[in-house]
C-alpha cells in the first residue's frame, strides 16, 4: 500500500477543495471503513470522523507528495489527529480523525448538504487560506 494513501470523508473528497488547496486532484477511488462515524462539528461546515457503529464512505487519495502532506497537515483543524484506518477492502489508509474528547455533533454529516449549501464559500475560504499559507512560507 502506498504510504501516502489518505482516506478522505469530508470536504477533502470534493475536487474543488483539493484544487484550492493543492492545485490538483490526486489519484483516488471510492472506499469505506467500518466502525467509524462521520459527525457534524458544531459551528463548522466540515465534519469529523470518530469511532462509531457506522460505515464511513469516502475516497482513498494516493500519490500525495511530501509538500502536499505538509500543506494538508497545516490546513487541518487542531481538532484532528492523523490515524490509520482499516478499509473494508482489506487495505488501510490514513485519515484526519477527531482527537479524543473533541466536541462533535449528534448528527451525521451530509456530503450532499455540504455540496448544496456550503461548497462555494468553503472553496473560497480554502483559496484564501492557501494564499496566507504561501505568503507565510515565503517570508
Amino acid at each position: 500500500m502506498d504510504p501516502e494513501a489518505l482516506f478522505v470523508y469530508g470536504s477533502l473528497q470534493f475536487p474543488e477543495v483539493l484544487f484550492a488547496l493543492i492545485d490538483r486532484v490526486p489519484d483516488h477511488e471510492p472506499v469505506s471503513t467500518e466502525g467509524w462515524r462521520v459527525a457534524t462539528l458544531p459551528g463548522r461546515p466540515y465534519p469529523g470522523i470518530l469511532p462509531g457503529d457506522k460505515t464511513a464512505n469516502g475516497y482513498l487519495l494516493t500519490g500525495l507528495s511530501p509538500e502536499e502532506w505538509r500543506l494538508l497537515d497545516a490546513f487541518e483543524d487542531p481538532v484532528y489527529e492523523l490515524v490509520r484506518v482499516d478499509l473494508t477492502d482489506g487495505r488501510h489508509g490514513w485519515t484526519y480523525a477527531c482527537n479524543p474528547g473533541a466536541e462533535v455533533g449528534d448528527d451525521d454529516w451530509s456530503a450532499e448538504e455540504f455540496e448544496a449549501h456550503e461548497l462555494p464559500a468553503y472553496v473560497e475560504r480554502c483559496s484564501a487560506w492557501r494564499q496566507r499559507y504561501e505568503s507565510q512560507q515565503a517570508s
